[in-house]
């Protein structure tokens, strides 16, 4: 059960982290950067969004608590999230979402919140922690491996756009969108029936 719920949380955070459709507004940052930076940076923006991503899991029980939220609603909440993030994934790109930096070395927005640590990603921890707290270790375990592939995925972004080219990079992007649109769909239905009690 444990393994199960490790590998549903885990292809469901790397389907919102979005590897792939990050790729080229990832890229489009670190050029910005002096050859020398764009490691470090890289690498300073991904810890900085796994150390928010971890804040929220572990402290979203009892904001919900202070918040006097019901899980129904967060349920529902995080399902309109992701749905808009997968109708977001399949008809338009990801360097539309944000502006441009003037050429600053990126501190924390762009790449880590909310390229990273957006609001669907935030919404997905925080739902998962408070379904089932006593899975937490589960949670981080998936988190954890989500957001190292992810970070990995990204730090060779520029060897796999070359590698795959842009076509099949949307391509990939869609089919993630696709599949993100049936698990949002499924969380609304589940906060819906949880709400009326059905």
């Amino acid at each position: 059960m444990a393994q199960d719920n490790f590998w549903s949380a885990f292809v469901l955070l790397l389907l919102i982290l979005d590897p792939f459709g990050n790729l080229p507004f990832f890229i489009a940052v670190m050029r910005k950067l002096p050859p020398k930076r764009r490691l470090p940076v890289a690498l300073r923006e991904i810890g900085i969004a796994y150390v928010v991503l971890l804040a929220f899991m572990f402290g979203g029980h009892g904001f919900l608590k202070l918040m006097n939220l019901s899980q129904p609603s967060i349920e529902v909440a995080g399902g309109v999230i992701l749905l808009l993030v997968a109708i977001k994934m399949i008809f338009s790109t990801t360097s539309e979402i944000f502006g441009g930096e003037g050429g600053r070395e990126p501190l924390i927005f762009p790449l880590a919140v909310p390229l990273l640590a957006g609001p669907s990603a935030l919404a997905t921890v925080l739902l998962l922690a408070s379904r089932q707290p006593g899975e937490i270790w589960t949670w981080v375990g998936a988190l954890s491996s989500a957001v190292a592939l992810t970070g990995g995925l990204l730090l060779m972004a520029e060897t796999l756009l070359k590698w795959l080219g842009d076509s099949v990079m949307n391509a990939a992007e869609k089919l993630m969108g696709l599949i993100l649109t049936a698990i949002a769909v499924n969380m609304l239905l589940s906060g819906i029936r949880s709400y009326f009690g059905l």
